[in-house]
């Protein structure tokens, strides 16, 4: 992990070493909002599937310097993972999908660099905090749900990542996204039945967005 994050570190002075700037020098506000694909990875989950949710949320951008600039956010992620797929024989020749929902309130606190004028590369550390736990066996409509109350819960409430992704702004403010972050931190609470379970968030994130 240390020899990733000193080569992402190299990477950025590398590549902003030629001109860029950030598109304005005062700080500035966002809204965004995009589309989830999640699992959990780890030694005891290497063939789940993964759950497509959503995020929406909010962030600033506060320049730095002509290259740099400091990005806090706070969004709502839905992650979690498909359990497992069950090929059922009846008369509407359907799967039923058992999802494990964790939704989360995530607050990344990135450094972002422009590569030229309007692209921009971002990593940094990421923290979630858990706000809802359930089964899904009927993903797809409003039934099938079994919420898991915070006393009966196995997944810790806080969690730690970090964040790698690149964006597009336009000159109008509109702007376009894409980011991985990659669990640093098991999410199983210890001294229970899962304490020796290695399970780690694996985030994948494409959206949209406005700077006003």
């Amino acid at each position: 992990m240390k020899k990733l994050i000193v080569f992402t570190g190299v990477l950025l002075f590398t590549l902003t070493s030629v001109y860029a700037q950030s598109d304005s020098k005062a700080v500035q506000f966002g809204a965004k909002a995009g589309v989830n694909i999640s699992k959990l990875s780890g030694d005891d989950f290497n063939d789940v599937d993964s759950r497509t949710s959503f995020n929406a949320g909010v962030l600033a951008e506060i320049p730095i310097s002509e290259r740099f600039s400091f990005q806090p956010e706070v969004f709502y992620s839905g992650q979690g993972f498909d359990v497992l797929e069950i090929d059922q024989d009846n008369i509407f020749d359907t799967d039923q999908n058992l999802e494990y929902q964790l939704d989360y309130i995530q607050v990344p606190l990135l450094l972002k660099a422009y590569l030229v004028k309007g692209l921009s590369v971002e990593v940094g550390p990421q923290f979630g905090f858990k706000v809802h736990e359930e089964f899904d066996s009927e993903p797809n409509s409003d039934a099938g749900d079994f919420e898991i109350d915070t006393d009966d819960s196995y997944v810790k409430d806080f969690d730690t990542s970090l964040a790698f992704g690149t964006s597009y702004k336009f000159d109008g403010g509109l702007f376009l996204s894409a980011r991985y972050t990659l669990g640093l931190t098991n999410i199983f609470e210890d001294d229970t039945v899962f304490e020796n379970v290695d399970g780690k968030n694996d985030v994948w994130q494409f959206g949209v967005g406005y700077m006003f």
